[in-house]
């Protein structure tokens, strides 16, 4: 019945077109066709991540994260031209958990959710070479939040620990190396190098990334087959590649106010009665229970809120003639701009990359005058 069927529809085709497209259809490989279609979801799940990524909506954020772990877990075996799709999709989702040391994303329960971040920037650095500058940055960014998250919490012996891990005996390391271990040395999570290079910082890098990702991933499939059906039901044209996302390095944030509130509600908590509250647990250096996940993700809505950058109130200090030598030594090494390289790499006294730029400015007024 259905074969005469068939016929007679293909006969009022004129042709039999649609035994043909049938016909095409069921000479592809079922395997192929699932394959295909996985790739361009997993590229739309991505763009999707990266988008409420910079939007911080945690929601979405959450529900495309468990889209794309279940897409990547599906594949026996990363295809080369995705496997920065990957990569980048379990960077974002360490980095959105930062934060959070009692969750786990590798079987060492030592790693923290940044330092497993780490783990997939190394390997996105491979796959591009363009970039050199930025991934500096970000690694950077990772490596120094990786100490100052355990420090903000109170594991100064296993901030030290981490530091070893993390870096090697090359040269190029060194500065940076000996800054962190005598930072953890004062137990002080809210120095000046801390502060410069700060987790609001690192998301904000991480977003500049996110738009140069997404600039190349414009001809997403999905993406525009989505956007063409849209306008075709005049319901708007905009895609994700033409949302913007934010990218603000001068997110300045009231410190004063920070530290006031944050000293308030750990009195309020340490005069409560009853169970200890976790953040207190956490302060007097009492790790978190350790939580498994796949992939996990809390209140995106809340990134980089919690990261507590205070300021330490300090006299002014007058630069020193060394510190103006660094400054310049800096400055011919990796010129005007690059201030947060100029301070890991210079030997200042509790200076902040703001103060390196106000000292620069002052120094060419005078030699102007």
């Amino acid at each position: 019945m259905a074969t005469a069927v068939e016929g007679a529809l293909g006969a009022a085709d004129g042709g039999g077109s649609s035994s043909s497209v049938s016909s095409s259809v069921s000479s592809a490989p079922p395997v192929a066709v699932e394959a295909m279609a996985a790739e361009w979801m997993l590229e739309f799940a991505c763009s999707c991540l990266c988008w409420h990524f910079a939007e911080q909506s945690g929601e979405e954020f959450r529900r495309w994260r468990d889209v794309a772990q279940a897409l990547i877990n599906g594949l026996s075996q990363i295809p080369p031209h995705q496997k920065k799709t990957v990569y980048l999709c379990q960077l974002l989702i360490r980095i959105a958990q930062g934060k959070s040391l009692g969750l786990q994303f590798e079987d060492d329960q030592r790693i923290s959710p940044l330092e497993s971040a780490l783990s997939f920037w190394t390997l996105l650095e491979r796959e591009e070479i363009k970039l050199a500058k930025l991934h500096e940055d970000i690694r950077r960014l990772i490596q120094i939040q990786i100490v100052a998250v355990h420090m903000e919490n109170g594991y100064f012996k296993e901030a030290a620990e981490v530091l070893e891990r993390l870096f090697t005996d090359s040269e190029s390391d060194k500065p940076l190396r000996m800054k962190l271990a005598t930072i953890i040395k004062t137990k002080d999570p809210y120095v000046p190098l801390l502060q410069s290079f700060s987790y609001s910082r690192l998301i904000s890098k991480v977003k500049s990334y996110i738009k140069l990702f997404m600039k190349e991933n414009e001809t997403n499939f999905l993406i525009q087959e989505a956007t063409k059906h849209v306008a075709s039901k005049g319901l708007g044209t905009k895609t994700l590649q033409d949302r913007p996302v934010e990218d603000n390095e001068n997110d300045k944030s009231d410190l004063k106010t920070r530290k006031r509130l944050l000293k308030e509600e750990q009195y309020v908590t340490s005069q409560s009665s009853g169970d200890i509250n976790p953040t207190v647990r956490r302060c007097s250096g009492q790790k978190p229970e350790k939580k498994r996940v796949l992939q996990s993700l809390g209140n995106m809505d809340n990134v980089g809120k919690h990261e507590v950058s205070l300021g330490c109130s300090r006299r002014r200090q007058r630069w020193t003639h060394e510190e103006d030598l660094e400054l310049k030594l800096g400055i011919k090494e990796f010129g005007v701009g690059n201030w947060a390289k100029i301070l890991v790499h210079g030997n200042f006294n509790n200076r902040t990359s703001v103060m390196l730029k106000d000292r620069w400015r002052t120094l060419s007024k005078i030699k102007q005058n």
